[in-house]
């Protein structure tokens, strides 16, 4: 099932386990048995610490495995086919029972063994979602760190009958003691700080500590990653709070424009620019929100969602966008429910449904095309008068049999049973006539809004909520540069961002040598 340049690679490493790891499959007579025994047996001759045995499968999904090591008490369990994006799930699992370190800090796994209690996780994910290795490796690594913590990743393609029960239209959906946990992407630090009550307050306390940077960056995207390399490698104290690391950029497939990578993947990339943040000696606050900006003489101070305030001599605004909303009535109430923003996770649990995507535009077209291969039929709704994608795009869609363009369509509401998504109204702008048609799912591809409104008020905005900058990155307030999509730069393109980041960066290494002569020349006169 693998192919032999694979399997040397993966020989490498699996050289590094430290202990044997036994992989306890259950088998039934399926197809997709035969095809996860036929996997297992190709990893088991890989590495002679590992061993492949069937045991009984009553009460167990099949088929699955579980993956654990002698004297330990590991909790860890595949149920499915962990290919696709979760292959690299399960050789990091691999790894992990093995004895090989994780990453983590010190204080994040002393914060996991310290968690109380019995916790049984399921995340259901798809093998085309980007987001649901984050979830699945984050929890795998707890479960060797804490005997307390079981995991499970359920493949929803290899069990359509219980995703269809459990009425899971997004992925990853992640359960804890049978009850709705939590949905997308999360990391360790995210699911930590939903179990741990007190994990809140004591960043506050810590971050409130913190001495003022010289550069403190707010962003952790391609524009908020560059301004932090370029300002550390100056010499000076620099910090990135961050909502997310990565940003937008966790939530796109492909990147295949960035120059001098041919082609690459969003979380890999967002993976890639962490590691060389980090490089540097930056100090980085994840998870954290800004929600307010101030100046108080010589520093700038940025108010975070747990209470805490940061200060630094200069600020750098890189805080990106997000998908903009429709804003009809159904859209909040059926969000995960048959409404969502990203078709490579959430399409193949529409399956031979009936879908809708919202938006004509380069976005709205790419996931059109997607959607086709799987779904029995796509609706796309644009409200100008024609579709606005790059031509070989539409060329592409005319030549499905599936898919239907409407346009001079405004969507006005998602409708629905309570539980789930089950159809679509519009406005024919043209007739002005109110239409519907049933759907189970629909894909809002209409854009992007920044991400800047704690600054209203406080920076000079553009019509559209941009935080104006000159040539130089500068903002309305002195010592406040900003970069990337969340400005009024042309063209949101990573490229673009991460070149706008390191001219911000270098804007306030400029501010911050001459504010010193400013300064003696103040006082001079």
């Amino acid at each position: 099932m693998l192919d032999n340049d694979l399997k040397s690679q993966l020989r490498e490493h699996f050289a590094k386990l430290s202990r044997p790891v036994e992989i306890r499959a259950a088998f039934d007579a399926g197809e997709k048995s035969q095809e996860l025994r036929e996997l297992l047996t190709d990893i088991a001759a890989l590495s002679p610490q590992f061993s492949l045995t069937e045991g009984d499968s009553a009460g167990l999904r099949t088929p699955s495995f579980a993956l654990t090591t002698p004297g330990q008490d590991i909790h860890l369990r595949f149920s499915g086919i962990p290919m696709g994006h979760e292959f690299t799930s399960l050789i990091l699992a691999l790894l992990q029972v093995g004895g090989h370190p994780s990453k983590l800090s010190d204080e994040t796994i002393e914060q996991i063994r310290a968690l109380d209690g019995e916790y049984k996780f399921e995340t259901y994910v798809s093998l085309t979602c980007q987001n649901c290795p984050d979830v699945v490796q984050a929890l795998n690594l707890m479960a060797t760190i804490n005997p307390r913590i079981g995991v499970e990743m359920i493949e929803g393609g290899a069990f359509e009958q219980e995703v269809t029960e459990k009425q899971i239209l997004s992925v990853p959906a992640i359960f804890l003691n049978g009850q709705e946990f939590g949905q997308g992407r999360m990391g360790v630090e995210e699911i930590l700080a939903k179990l741990d009550s007190g994990a809140a307050a004591r960043d506050a306390t810590r971050l409130d500590a913190r001495a003022p940077y010289d550069v403190l960056v707010v962003g952790g995207g391609p524009a908020g990653a560059a301004a932090a390399i370029y300002a550390a490698r100056k010499g000076i104290r620099t910090g990135v709070v961050a909502e997310r690391f990565g940003g937008q950029v966790l939530d796109t497939m492909e990147i295949a424009n960035f120059i001098s990578v041919k082609q690459t993947e969003g979380p890999q990339f967002a993976v890639a620019l962490e590691e060389h943040v980090k490089d540097y000696g930056v100090d980085i606050m994840n998870l954290q929100r800004a929600t307010a900006l101030a100046a108080n003489g010589d520093l700038v101070e940025v108010k975070l969602a747990n209470g805490a305030t940061l200060k630094s001599k200069t600020l750098v605004l890189s805080t990106g966008a997000r998908w903009r909303n429709m804003n009809v009535p159904g859209e909040t109430e059926y969000r995960t429910k048959g409404v969502t923003y990203c078709p490579h996770c959430d399409g193949p649990l529409f399956k031979g449904k009936r879908v809708a995507v919202i938006g004509g535009g380069n976005s709205g077209i790419e996931a059109a095309i997607d959607l086709a291969g799987v779904v029995a039929h796509v609706t796309v709704l644009e409200f100008d008068s024609k579709l606005r994608a790059d031509e070989v795009l539409q060329r592409k869609l005319r030549s499905l049999p599936n898919v239907d363009v409407i346009v001079n369509a405004q969507t006005t509401e998602v409708l629905g049973d309570g539980a789930k998504v089950t159809g679509l109204k519009y406005t024919d702008r043209a007739s002005g006539a109110s239409k519907e048609f049933e759907i189970s799912g629909v894909f809002v591809q209409i854009g992007l809004l920044p991400n800047t409104d704690f600054l209203k008020g406080t920076l000079a905005l553009s019509p559209r909520g941009e935080i104006e900058i000159d040539a130089h990155g500068r903002t309305s307030m002195p010592g406040v540069f900003a970069a990337g999509d969340a400005t009024t730069t042309p063209y949101k393109q990573i490229v673009i961002a991460a070149g706008e980041g390191a001219k911000a960066a270098l804007s306030a290494f400029d501010y911050l040598i001459r504010a010193p002569i400013a300064e003696e020349e103040k006082k001079a006169a």
